[in-house]
């Protein structure tokens, strides 16, 4: 499967993770601070060329309901620019309740409190990315029983 890197894209920061070479397991990787977009855009290609990265899922905060809204289409445009700038597939996943996942990763952890949002940025990006590679791999079990 190769690398993928995860993107959890707030209006402060980007938490980034990654997954190993066998797309099995995500970590936290690292934090962007939000400058300019186009500044935001050429860290993370630059951090996804460094680690060799075949697919970059990005999490889409939508409502609870389902629904798109406001920070949605945020990250909904950022990503259009990041697709436009690179070659590498995206995906979006359905980010709901990685929050809260998140931050009880964190307290289990024991998170220092200078520390505590590059850990939790990072550590939702992993959430979202272990979400997409459990199901990759559920799919893919599915389909060698047929």
């Amino acid at each position: 499967m190769g690398r993928t890197l995860g993107i959890d894209v707030g209006d402060r920061r980007i938490g980034l993770a990654l997954s190993d070479s066998g797309g099995i397991m995500a970590s936290p990787l690292t934090i962007i601070e939000r400058t300019t977009e186009p500044g935001d855009i050429e860290a993370i290609l630059k951090i996804a060329k460094e680690r060799e990265a075949e697919r970059i899922v990005v999490g889409l905060p939508r409502l609870m309901n389902g629904d798109i809204g406001p920070q949605a289409q945020k990250v909904q445009a950022f990503t259009e620019v990041l697709c436009a700038h690179t070659q590498i597939p995206i995906e979006y996943r359905d980010e709901r309740l990685t929050t809260v996942t998140a931050q009880r990763l964190k307290r289990e952890t024991g998170s220092k409190k200078k520390n505590r949002n590059i850990r939790y940025d990072a550590m939702a990006a992993a959430v979202i990315l272990q979400d997409y590679l459990e199901e990759i791999a559920v799919k893919k079990h599915r389909e060698n029983k047929l």
